[in-house]
């Protein structure tokens, strides 16, 4: 009988101190979870800082002045920024051409790829209207231009692009 209390006694202190490591094994997993998080929500916060900053950086170099010393430079110029995702940036390109130079087909159709990539059909009409007048060889290029294709299925679209079947 002795025999079996101290063997239920031993087990008693065994099953004591498996509890006490584990607890502290489990104490020291949620430490190391905690800082672990930590230090990934400063990792986020520093990375979200350098994304705005690097924004603000991309922004304000694609605004310095630039020297153009013809409408075609200033034009391409416009079509990167454009195909940057800065719309803005190269409307202002692009109204500046038309404004220096009126005539300037290639302008126009800037600016109608600008406004078709912004949602604005009606403009985007307008602008390709015009360079198609100032130069015809506009409608085929058009007709081949992907990004016309959220245009294809309007009418208006049709209508000026393939004149001849209206």
């Amino acid at each position: 009988r002795d025999a079996e209390q101290n063997s239920e006694k031993q087990h008693l202190q065994n099953l004591a101190v498996g509890e006490r490591a584990e607890h502290r094994v489990r104490n020291h997993v949620q430490q190391k979870i905690s800082r672990s998080a930590l230090r990934l929500r400063r990792f986020r916060v520093l990375l979200d800082r350098a994304r705005v900053h690097r924004n603000a950086c991309e922004r304000q170099i694609a605004k310095s002045e630039v020297k153009f010393n013809t409408p075609e430079e200033r034009f391409d110029y416009a079509v990167s920024l454009l195909n940057g995702g800065f719309y803005e940036d190269a409307r202002e390109h692009f109204d500046a051409i038309v404004t220096n130079a009126p005539t300037a087909d290639f302008a126009h159709y800037g600016l109608a790829l600008l406004y078709c990539m912004t949602g604005r059909p009606e403009d985007c009409f307008a602008a390709l209207a015009r360079a198609i007048e100032l130069n015809p060889r506009n409608r085929i290029q058009a007709r081949l231009d992907v990004d016309f294709q959220e245009l294809v299925d309007d009418p208006r679209f049709t209508e000026l692009l393939y004149p001849e079947i209206v």
